[in-house]
């Protein structure tokens, strides 16, 4: 290229000065990457946009999977992982972590050393299998779940067979209450109940307060609701609402991309993130 570029090029760079301050919350994404876009770190970061977040990211673990089956996951090395995580957290201050899948026990003791300190509210979407059935955690890893990440998180949004799973128990309040014991501050059970026409999803506080909230069932089948739905939360939580608020929201949000699903493949439906910009075209 000419000089005539580069002197074109110049006159248009903005000095540090230039570039307002960011204004929008920040979140710290840690989570899997889907290739098909439908679940993992791409519809939290859609679901963190959709709500006026930016988000930083980093991936725990890539995984080979379309909306109709799981090949394998491969989680991250972890002193990379740690790496990244570092570089982000010197930089960028944050306003709320999001936790996904996060693929082996070293990861889970390196996102404990990370989070254990700091002032910022943590919501864990605890992923122990996709939704077409590949296993993301073994016992050993449900253990360290429990033992180092439980504790640390704002909210933590299970379905009801994942909290069953963590907890033994076969009812969805007697595994609220044993992971109120295990130090967890918020469950958000979802789907807590069988009903063929409902959703209903079960909060539990710290203080053993509970609620529920009910939404009619769609039909079909979706990839990354729970993704949605726990993204949603920390997006509200990150521009300070009130945490009932925060989860009722989310829940609005993630019921609203759910019935505006696209099927982008031929299994499970993609939530759509966007369905604000949709309607309003």
């Amino acid at each position: 290229m000419d000089s005539a570029y580069y002197s074109t090029y110049d006159s248009f760079k903005m000095t540090d000065m230039d570039h307002p301050s960011i204004q929008k919350p920040v979140v710290l994404v840690l989570a899997g990457h889907d290739p098909s876009g439908g679940a993992g770190i791409q519809a939290d970061i859609e679901t963190l946009a959709a709500h006026g977040c930016i988000a930083t990211s980093v991936i725990t673990s890539l995984t080979a999977q379309n909306t109709c089956s799981f090949s394998y996951h491969l989680p991250q090395a972890t002193e990379d992982f740690v790496t990244q995580c570092k570089l982000v957290l010197e930089d960028i201050k944050i306003d709320a972590c999001k936790i996904g899948a996060i693929g082996s026990p070293e990861l889970i003791r390196a996102i404990h050393e990370m989070i254990a300190e700091k002032p910022f509210p943590v919501v864990l979407d605890p992923v122990l299998h996709s939704s077409t059935g590949h296993d993301f955690a073994n016992e050993e890893m449900c253990a360290l779940l429990c033992e180092l990440i439980l504790p640390f998180a704002t909210v933590i949004t299970p379905n009801r067979d994942e909290a069953m799973e963590l907890t033994e128990e076969i009812k969805p309040q007697a595994a609220a209450e044993r992971l109120l014991e295990m130090g967890c501050k918020n469950i958000l059970i979802s789907d807590a109940e069988d009903s063929e026409t409902k959703v209903i999803n079960y909060l539990v506080q710290e203080d053993r307060q509970c609620q529920t909230f009910t939404w009619e069932r769609l039909p079909g089948s979706f990839h990354g609701s729970g993704c949605t739905l726990a993204s949603a939360i920390t997006a509200n939580l990150a521009k300070d609402i009130e945490l009932i608020s925060a989860i009722e929201q989310a829940q609005e949000f993630t019921w609203h991309s759910l019935n505006h699903g696209l099927q982008l493949g031929k299994g499970q439906m993609h939530p759509n993130r966007f369905f604000n910009q949709t309607e309003n075209k």
